[in-house]
């Protein structure tokens, strides 16, 4: 086997001799790197011997598909594996054996599917934003500076929690990846991108002619049911999936409680319904024969989707860019304001930790000056004092 110093220039116009099938150089500077030489192609390899004596080698690559430089580069890197003991032979079959990120992303799909009641956000999550960016790379390829990357793109159209979303979710892929033993999830590089920070905690007070303004703009929309629907969200807090998922079963009206048996935290609770909302329910066309207590006249079932009902519906009042999940912050924000200590409002959204209801501490505090300021009135103080 002749040897050679390889070089770029060499191995670009290096040829096979006519009456050749291949002729194979050898490095004379780096140990075992050499160019197998055929009619119509140049290969790079490494050439090595195993423990037990036997001659090996490794392809590095086809010269045109990878450079010169390339090619030793990684033949020096393969040389150092084997001289510490590393199968070259063994690392290749791991490699192969690394699933990419689009299958994990099946994976953790289908997880979700039978885990998660919010499974849908983890499926679009993957399906739309990080499946087409990095689904074709193996999970130990992704670096860390690309997700920071990708996900500093992304903020420049979404919204900061939206992003952290997508980051959460990577996250929760390559940790359910190393919970299965899965090769290639070893390291986790979305843990060491930097969680952004950002407050999105919205809180919403609407004044009784808001509420009567927003209802009149529902009693005209093509949805028939829009209006009851923004009644009940703000007569009881009340989520609104929890809502449109509602059965007659779950309504007693002589106690005038309603059983949510389903929640985002996963807690069942009993919501107390007032009297405006019994109203509300009593007044409900009943289809025969159907479940549900807020029904889709068109298909019978739970309603999919309200937004465009409720987006035409807030313009038409005034109020742009009000979501559908404000209500419910009204609501809580009304139950405070009417003197309901933090702890019962909380109570009766649902809500299991105590932060969750301590942003509507600030209308507490107002509520409680407002009760200060006519305890003083009562007592004749305001009149003493001028």
């Amino acid at each position: 086997m002749p040897t050679h110093k390889l070089t770029s220039a060499f191995c670009r116009d290096i040829t096979c001799p006519p009456n050749k099938r291949k002729v194979v150089y050898r490095c004379t500077e780096l140990t075992g790197f050499g160019i197998e030489v055929r009619p119509t192609s140049e290969t790079f390899y490494l050439y090595y011997s195993k423990p037990n004596g036997k001659a090996a080698q490794i392809k590095i690559g086809r010269q045109g598909d990878i450079s010169f430089e390339q090619a030793k580069r990684k033949a020096k890197e393969l040389r150092s594996k084997i001289i510490l003991g590393r199968s070259p032979a063994e690392d290749r079959a791991r490699d192969r054996a690394v699933i990419t990120f689009k299958e994990l992303a099946k994976l953790h799909v289908e997880h979700a599917q039978n885990h998660l009641r919010s499974h849908a956000c983890v499926e679009m999550t993957h399906r739309r934003y990080l499946v087409p960016k990095f689904g074709k790379l193996r999970i130990d390829e992704i670096a860390t500076q690309e997700i920071d990357a990708y996900l500093s793109e992304l903020r420049k159209h979404l919204a900061p929690a939206t992003v952290d979303r997508h980051r959460s979710v990577m996250h929760r892929s390559y940790r359910l990846a190393a919970l299965w033993n899965l090769p290639g999830a070893e390291r986790n590089p979305v843990a060491a991108v930097t969680k952004p920070r950002y407050d999105n905690k919205r809180t919403c007070l609407l004044s009784p002619q808001d509420v009567q303004r927003l209802l009149a703009a529902c009693e005209q929309s093509h949805n028939p049911l829009l209006k009851p629907i923004v009644q009940l969200l703000l007569a009881t807090a009340a989520r609104k999936r929890e809502l449109l998922n509602a059965r007659l079963e779950h309504i007693d009206l002589e106690r005038a409680e309603w059983t949510i048996p389903h929640t985002k935290n996963g807690h069942p609770r009993v919501v107390p319904l007032s009297k405006a909302a019994v109203a509300v329910i009593k007044a409900l066309p009943r289809p025969e024969g159907n479940p549900w207590l807020l029904p889709n006249p068109a298909t019978g079932q739970p309603f999919d989707n309200i937004k465009r009902s409720w987006k035409t519906a807030c313009s038409a009042a005034g109020m742009p860019g009000m979501h559908l999940h404000d209500l419910r912050h009204a609501a809580i924000g009304a139950l405070v304001s009417q003197n309901v200590s933090l702890h019962v409002a909380g109570k009766i959204a649902g809500h299991l930790r105590p932060e969750s209801t301590s942003r509507y501490a600030q209308i507490a505090d107002r509520t409680l000056a407002h009760s200060v300021e006519l305890a003083s009135s009562g007592l004749g103080l305001s009149e003493a004092a001028e």
